[in-house]
């Protein structure tokens, strides 16, 4: 396993299903939303020590984010302090260009329905997405067809209906890595499940 930490400045289509919660302006995906502005810091506070001639640097919002990753990279955490996200390469869920679950996929899904309850979580995304090739159209009924196979799995193993859940596909956008390699494509290809840690909305 290897853990980075990284600083993200983070910035889509939603149809609803029975349970899936439904927005007419549906948001980004966890990781892309725009930057939150940066905090007010008055340099003439009297509160505020700082040597004589030194001057405050423009403010910034740093989001520190911590992601481990398998050495293969087909399974991937990410955590904030307000929320996890899980991101499984469609290769350990689905058949070639196939939205139907493997037998295998089951114990990962199920690793993951472990962690939403640990977290006690009310809301969760459950988000596809694939690389570049092929027609974008087909990207986004492949992408939103694998989401609801995995959202399928995780509110039957929940079945808990305080649970909402936000479904979507993204086709080929919002990538992780570089479309020019299978390496990157492989990891594009993708089911993120994101849910916030503490019982709050995932961010």
């Amino acid at each position: 396993m290897t853990l980075a930490a990284l600083v993200l400045i983070t910035g889509s289509q939603l149809t609803a299903a029975p349970g899936v919660a439904a927005e007419e302006t549906p948001s980004p995906p966890p990781g892309m939303e725009p930057a939150a502005p940066p905090p007010r810091i008055d340099g003439d506070d009297p509160g505020l020590k700082m040597r004589d001639g030194a001057t405050l640097a423009e403010p910034r919002v740093l989001d520190v984010v911590s992601i481990v990753e398998t050495e293969g990279g087909e399974e991937r955490r990410q955590e904030t302090p307000t929320s996890l996200t899980f991101a499984l390469q469609a290769e350990v869920l689905f058949g070639k260009n196939s939205a139907k679950l493997t037998p295998e996929a089951g114990g990962r899904v199920s690793a993951i329905v472990a962690e939403i309850r640990k977290s006690n979580a009310k809301r969760v995304r459950v988000f596809g997405f694939t690389d570049n090739l092929g027609t974008y159209e087909h990207g986004m009924v492949l992408s939103k067809q694998r989401a609801d196979a995995v959202h399928g799995v995780l509110s039957g193993q929940l079945n808990d209906a305080g649970i909402t859940y936000e479904v979507r596909g993204y086709s080929e956008d919002y990538p992780i890595a570089d479309n020019a390699t299978e390496e990157g494509r492989r990891k594009n290809r993708r089911v993120e499940v994101t849910f916030p840690t503490g019982g709050g909305s995932p961010t």
